[in-house]
């Protein structure tokens, strides 16, 4: 059985990525095949699409959350996912037992007695007129009938787990700093959610299995558990398994892939690359060595954004005043210091609204971007 390397495993999700070459695929066709982006932090799918798409500009992912192509649903792992209206109505029933129990395992003594199919009836009542709530309007909504519980842990059980909501622009817009107002999922889009089909061989389960190897494979199922947050995925895995190519690491884990998946040569040059928070390209694993050393593994789930240098994270990056400051993890040499530079001048311009960037007057700075590269 072939074994691939970390460095080939690496160079595969970038390609995979669209991180070893921008695309010229719209960016909602972008959010697709990444099945949806990571996007807790409203204004970082916006620095994850800039590094991927040619001439990106935010008015673009803009026009599409305005016009309801994309939405910020609760999903994956119980994050916030900017996700394609069609993927957020097609996997959102598949999702609902696990968020629920996410939901519960955090607050199971608070809400204790609280029937999560009556909550959800509840809420589905109040939100019908069609009118968007924030979460304490909500809960206000429904406390008369659960007057014990915390409101967080109540307001969370609803939005986050037994009822489909969407978060609503403008949160998630350009430089916007909105708090969340909920919609009902299918209110927002005018189409039902519908329900999860009786078949043991789990076929939303194929699709979200097929889609991520197709964004992030070669990968183990532990890989794919800890993308999605699911783990009842087996019978999907064991059904598709015969359209697979099997593959091991140096480790000896069983990977799985799509037969005609890019797998570049593991020598393939790879340029510096810009990340935002949370971005998926390094928590879509649960072994992320493919593009992240152990001794670094948490600056992702931290929140940190981060830079790659020959296809690994090597810098933390942030953005103050005008200038992007980038941090080292590593010594770099004088040719990647020059890379870093060149590629943190192209960003601070787009994040600034500077020359080459692509402007938005909540975000606009009076001194030209710089990037500031410590040693």
């Amino acid at each position: 059985m072939t074994v691939l390397t970390t460095r080939a495993l690496g160079r595969a999700t970038l390609a995979r990525q669209f991180l070893l070459d921008r695309t010229g695929t719209p960016a909602v066709g972008v959010v697709a095949h990444l099945c949806g982006m990571q996007a807790q932090e409203p204004q970082e799918p916006f620095t994850g699409l800039w590094s991927r798409v040619r001439d990106f500009r935010p008015e673009t992912l803009d026009g599409l959350l305005t016009g309801r192509e994309v939405v910020r649903v609760p999903l994956m792992r119980r994050t916030i996912h900017l996700v394609t209206a069609d993927d957020a109505l097609a996997w959102r029933a598949r999702h609902d037992a696990m968020l629920r129990q996410k939901v519960l395992s955090v607050y199971r003594a608070e809400l204790a007695g609280v029937d999560p199919d009556e909550l959800a009836a509840a809420a589905h009542a109040v939100m019908a007129d069609g009118e968007p709530r924030t979460l304490a309007e909500l809960v206000e909504a429904v406390s008369g009938r659960w007057p014990g519980p915390p409101r967080r842990a109540l307001g969370e059980l609803i939005v986050g787990g037994v009822l489909p909501t969407v978060q609503l622009p403008p949160r998630g817009l350009w430089g916007s700093r909105a708090g969340v107002r909920n919609a009902t999922l299918s209110g927002w889009l005018g189409r039902e959610v519908p329900p999860l089909p009786e078949d043991p061989t789990d076929p939303v389960g194929q699709t979200l299995v097929r889609r991520y190897l197709a964004a992030y494979g070669p990968a183990a199922s532990a890989d794919l558990r800890a993308w999605c947050g699911l783990a009842g995925l087996p019978a999907a895995v064991k059904a598709v398994r015969d359209e697979l190519v099997v593959f091991r690491d140096e480790r000896g884990r069983e990977l799985l892939d799509l037969p005609d998946a890019p797998r570049p040569d593991p020598d393939t040059p790879a340029p510096v690359r810009f990340l935002p928070a949370f971005d998926n390209a390094i928590l879509g694993y649960h072994d992320r060595s493919r593009i992240i050393d152990h001794d670094h593994r948490l600056l992702s789930v931290a929140g940190e954004r981060v830079a790659l240098v020959d296809g690994r994270v090597a810098a933390t990056w942030t953005l103050r005043g005008s200038d992007l400051v980038v941090t080292p993890l590593r010594r770099l040499s004088r040719a990647e210091r020059t890379a870093v530079k060149d590629e943190g001048a192209a960003l601070a311009a787009f994040l600034t609204g500077g020359a080459g960037g692509a402007g938005g007057d909540a975000v606009t700075s009076p001194k030209p971007a710089g990037v500031i590269l410590g040693s």
